[in-house]
């Protein structure tokens, strides 16, 4: 019996499931190939991932050096001073670290092992307004014997040229406390005995400068303030000046030494005038100017020879200038004058009371812009810096007939 031929819709069938099954192949064999990138991708980012770990650990803790340093540790010590003497010096480097050559260690090596070895110090806080070991009201007496060994031990931690710098704060104010002098080497003493240990209990950063007027000439204390003023800015950043008698002490250490916002009267109730302001334009015995303040006035008068006048010049030119004295509580103001005798050669200024008259007219031309001097000596002792100036004589007095 003969065999049927296949039909069409049969053999249409069968094409249609052998396309089928190829394309179902096809499909798979792109799947499997994808699944073998995307695992090897993965374990591709889990290596790199562990190399970055790695690197990164040894960076942070240095395991390497410190298993070398330990390793060499009795290596080194047995060959240090061979090592030493011959100039040699041995670092691990990291060289696994990213962009890390052996050059570029040897070039920064010193540099990143004086680094590690000397850490840069902390800044100091800023000095107290009211520093925390002021004693207030002191007990100053001038019947003791007095001498400059006394006081250099008493103080060991002022510098050369009488110069202080608090150790654990940073002042506001660096003040150059100037001193007109001659012929007051007693005074002097007691001075430093009493001062030094009040200024470093104020937290001031300060230097000491006595001027001392050379020959036997009328004495001009106003001019030796302008020269104490330009030789103190010749040695240091000075931004306040503090100027006083040699014989005045203050008698309470809260009476702060630096500069305000306006000039500063600072011996305002002395024992010698009953402990009362003697009139309200005083501003004698021992004031301060910030730097500022001082040019804004022209500085001191040049041209008051002999005793008195000149503080109230000096006055005149603050107020003049639109600012006004401010000054202390009485209470915390007072000073002790050492007794002495006028000196020889500052006798009372005659022409004292015409020239305080004439303050708007003569401020400008008469000042530390006009100042002229001659420098003999310079010399910085433990305590202080003696400035010996000849600062020539008053001109003649004109004849009255």
């Amino acid at each position: 019996m003969p065999v049927a031929a296949p039909s069409m819709s049969w053999l249409a069938f069968a094409g249609r499931s052998s396309s089928s099954a190829m394309t179902r192949l096809m499909l798979g064999r792109t799947l499997e190939r994808i699944c073998k990138g995307v695992l090897l991708l993965c374990l591709l980012h889990f290596l790199i991932m562990m190399i970055l770990y790695f690197d990164v650990y040894t960076q942070r803790f240095d395991l390497f050096s410190r298993f070398n340093n330990g390793r060499n540790g009795s290596r080194n010590n047995a060959s240090g001073a061979a090592a030493a003497g011959s100039g040699h010096h041995f670092y691990y480097y990291n060289l696994s670290r990213p962009n890390t050559t052996l050059a570029s260690y040897i070039a920064t090596g010193s540099t990143q092992l004086e680094t590690n070895q000397t850490p840069s110090p902390k800044p100091l806080p800023p000095c107290p307004e009211i520093p925390p070991g002021l004693v207030g009201r002191l007990l100053i007496e001038f019947s003791s014997l007095m001498t400059m060994e006394r006081v250099q031990r008493e103080n060991p931690n002022v510098t050369e040229g009488g110069r202080y710098t608090p150790p654990d704060c940073r002042p506001r104010w660096k003040v150059a406390i100037i001193i007109p002098f001659r012929h007051r080497e007693n005074h002097l003493k007691y001075w430093l005995h009493y001062l030094h240990p009040i200024l470093r209990r104020q937290k001031i950063d300060y230097g000491i400068y006595i001027i001392n007027q050379l020959g036997e000439e009328t004495f001009n204390r106003a001019k030796l303030l302008n020269v104490g003023y330009t030789e103190a800015l010749k040695d240091g950043e000075y931004d306040c000046f503090i100027f006083s008698d040699v014989d005045l002490i203050p008698m309470d250490d809260r009476n702060l030494y630096h500069c305000y916002d306006q000039p500063r009267h600072f011996a305002i109730a002395m024992d010698k005038f009953g402990f009362r302001l003697p009139y309200a334009g005083y501003f004698g015995g021992v004031s301060g100017l910030s730097k500022k303040q001082f040019l804004k006035i022209n500085g001191f008068p040049n041209e008051y020879w002999g005793w008195g006048g000149e503080d109230d010049d000096i006055y005149n030119r603050i107020t003049l200038n639109g600012m006004k004295v401010s000054r202390p509580d009485v209470r915390i103001g007072r000073y002790r004058m050492i007794k002495h005798e006028r000196d020889k050669h500052n006798e009372p200024n005659p022409q004292r009371f015409n020239k305080i008259q004439n303050t708007k007219n003569t401020m400008k031309r008469d000042g530390i812009s006009t100042l002229t001097y001659r420098l003999v000596m310079v010399k910085r002792y433990p305590l202080y810096t003696n400035i010996s100036v000849e600062i020539g004589k008053p001109p003649p007095r004109p004849f009255r007939g």
